[in-house]
């Protein structure tokens, strides 16, 4: 298994910490070790769901070998791997190759967002942004769901959606946006942003709207997560054959760039009700001007 010449092996002392402990695992548990140790660096491009399904088990018991293994969870050994995956070769012609660390920072984010954006193409498919428009054109209230670095795309998100005239719900602080989730019903609509899928609180809302009957809308880089599996419709965007550090940066453009498409299938759908709202919030925002 170890051998497979398209996975590059995990740095040694990595996986000889990985090694050391196999002896004290037992079946689910010791197939996900021997998935990290055969995918090695690829493990940055897969989810916990992703691992799960390759070891032929579920997330939770993914999670619970990370931890035997002595890492706080999946993202965790995640991040491990992602240090240790191989540099590009240097470019002698390239002013970032030559030791400029702003030259370097530029030249890697702008490669992170390029990736995201054009991953776009083969991830967001049109069917998705009508069903999720009509999901939100339908719903008598929206509860918007982010944490972290995604909550940057729900306050952009929240602000689009109000402008079309919808009802809307975007708590900051976790233990309120649980119960405006759970507050939802038939009818209403819980829109989660996650990058990984996987963010405990965000999840946790979005599991609890759905008991309560709302439908759910994901919003994430990864086809297969704990999000996505509550999700009723699923928008992926972002890449993961990103820059290490720059993923979920550049995965935030990608969001914000299904958050303006979304807004835009909407504003068609709902016709003359989102341009009546439009100019009233253009009257809004116009006294906020000099």
């Amino acid at each position: 298994m170890e051998g497979h010449s398209e996975f590059t092996p995990l740095e040694s002392r990595l996986a000889a910490q990985i090694r050391a402990r196999l002896g004290e695992l037992r079946g689910t548990e010791a197939r996900v070790a021997r998935v990290v140790l055969e995918r090695g660096t690829d493990l940055v491009h897969l989810s916990v769901s992703d691992v799960a399904t390759l070891a032929g088990t579920a997330p939770s018991s993914v999670v619970r070998a990370c931890q035997r293994l002595g890492f706080r969870g999946y993202q965790e050994l995640k991040i491990a791997a992602a240090r240790h995956a191989p540099a590009a070769a240097p470019d002698p012609a390239d002013p970032a190759d030559r030791g400029d660390p702003a030259a370097r920072a530029l030249a890697d984010t702008l490669r992170a967002a390029r990736a995201a954006l054009d991953g776009l193409t083969a991830t967001l498919r049109a069917d998705d942004l009508r069903a999720a428009a009509a999901l939100l054109d339908g719903a008598d209230r929206v509860v918007l769901l982010g944490a972290g670095l995604s909550g940057a795309v729900v306050l952009d998100l929240a602000y689009r959606l109000r402008a079309l005239g919808l009802l809307v719900d975007s708590p900051a602080d976790p233990i309120t946006a649980q119960l405006a989730a759970a507050g939802l019903g038939p009818g209403g609509v819980c829109l989660a942003v996650s990058h990984t899928g996987a963010t405990r609180t965000v999840v946790d809302a979005a599991r609890l709207a759905r008991e309560a009957g709302a439908d759910v809308l994901a919003l994430t880089s990864y086809a297969r997560s704990p999000l996505t599996e509550t999700a009723t419709r699923t928008l992926v965007a972002g890449g993961q054959e990103l820059v290490f550090g720059l993923e979920t940066t550049a995965s935030r453009l990608a969001h914000l760039a299904a958050v303006d498409a979304l807004a835009q299938t909407l504003l068609a759908l709902r016709g003359p009700r989102a341009e009546r709202a439009l100019r009233l919030s253009e009257d809004v925002t116009a006294d906020h001007a000099y």
